[in-house]
């Protein structure tokens, strides 16, 4: 617990410096975690880091990245491409077994973490852009965190025994307390945001909500596959994918509530 508190803590030092400075050590961070994130969730499906399904399925991810960065106008055509070029890669390889599942890997590899993480980049970029995404970063967070050390020390009921055993009703009832209460609080007094109560409290309750169901999704593919951990370059929390599976459906939440609803 005391490794994972010490790594925990690091790593928020170094996400909030590059939040708090913007471009290029932004992008550059994100495109980072995404390439990291993708040598994690590729192999998933049985395929090593240098199996060419492992490196189209990368730069698929670096493109939604990328095009993050000008424009998401051209998202749809991007998707269009991450359906069909895959496909057509896959008619002319040798080797037809599983080709319909790895093909399937490929789409939801790159729409999982290159389509779903690129929400960041137009976040950050928004006037407000610094604050809202240390609200859905740090909202995430303390979902994450309350929902697991209440878990620990009060959880009884099972939430998914089949896909997350660890996971309790209580431990959840207290992460979705816990990221309303802080949502609240920094749209509050985040310099930039000074929300109405009502969106603070309605965004919070989204964090929520879609946190620990992100965590789940997460648990889901790699409980499929038989994975329990995604890797272990993060010292007593697992994989990168271990640290993204709820912040992957946080980013996209806010994003939408703050483009749809705010501005």
């Amino acid at each position: 617990m005391l490794k994972r508190w010490i790594v925990g803590l690091f790593l928020g030092a170094i996400v909030f410096t590059i939040v708090w400075f913007g471009d290029p050590s932004f992008s550059i961070g994100i495109a980072a975690i995404a390439i990291v994130g993708s040598f994690e969730f590729f192999p998933l499906i049985g395929v090593s880091r240098k199996h060419p399904i492992t490196l189209f399925g990368t730069i698929g991810v670096l493109l939604f990245i990328g095009l993050a960065q000008f424009d998401m106008k051209y998202t749809p055509q991007l998707l269009t491409a991450a359906v069909i070029l895959p496909l057509i890669w896959l008619v002319f390889q040798p080797d037809i077994n599983h080709a319909a599942v790895n093909w399937a890997w490929l789409i939801v590899g790159m729409l999982y973490l290159g389509w779903m993480l690129s929400h960041f980049i137009p976040m950050r970029q928004l006037d407000s852009g610094r604050d809202w995404v240390i609200l859905a970063i740090v909202g995430n967070v303390a979902s994450d965190t309350i929902a697991f050390q209440c878990g620990l020390k009060w959880g009884r009921r099972r939430m998914a025994p089949k896909i997350s055993p660890a996971k309790s009703w209580e431990g959840a009832v207290a992460g979705f307390i816990g990221a309303v209460a802080i949502v609240i609080v920094l749209g509050t007094f985040l310099p930039t945001l000074h929300l109405p109560y009502w969106q603070s409290a309605v965004l919070g309750i989204l964090i929520g909500i879609f946190a620990p169901l992100g965590d789940l999704a997460e648990s889901l593919l790699k409980r499929s596959t038989g994975v329990k951990d995604s890797g272990n370059c993060v010292p007593g929390h697992g994989g990168i994918l271990d640290r993204l599976d709820s912040i992957l459906f946080t980013v996209v939440v806010v994003y939408y509530f703050v483009t749809w609803v705010i501005v």
